[in-house]
């Protein structure tokens, strides 16, 4: 898969910490592609945190909702992962992804065409 994105922010916080990750989009990630967050856990498989398909739909992990935030400013060509009151179980390595048929699957994301080299999350006491 080519990597052509750049995440960062990542790092260790308590349970009921925040962070923040950013993703640097390549310039010719357009409104038309999709854009997302995914994360993988140890010993399990990677799935979908919040995308953002074409059209501006906006969908989120039952999981994480009212708890995690995903934006893009479309001027610096940048995508946001807010992640509030952190768990345990979000420890993970997170990846942002993209792909140009406009549509991040969450279950099946194998097939998405641009991708980060992921940032280590860990809550952690």
């Amino acid at each position: 898969q080519a990597q052509v994105l750049a995440e960062s922010g990542g790092g260790v916080v308590p349970p009921g910490g925040s962070l923040a990750l950013s993703c640097r989009l390549s310039e010719y990630i357009d409104a038309n592609y999709c854009v997302g967050w995914y994360r993988q856990a140890p010993g399990k498989k990677r799935g979908g945190v919040a995308t953002i398909d074409r059209g501006d739909v906006v969908t989120y992990l039952d999981l994480v909702k009212g708890r995690f935030s995903i934006s893009k400013d479309n001027a610096k060509n940048i995508l946001y992962l807010q992640m509030e009151n952190l768990k345990p179980e979000d420890t993970a390595t997170y990846y942002c992804a993209a792909d140009s048929r406009g549509y991040c699957s969450f279950e099946d994301p194998g097939y998405l065409e641009i991708w980060g080299q992921g940032t280590l999350v860990t809550v952690s006491p």
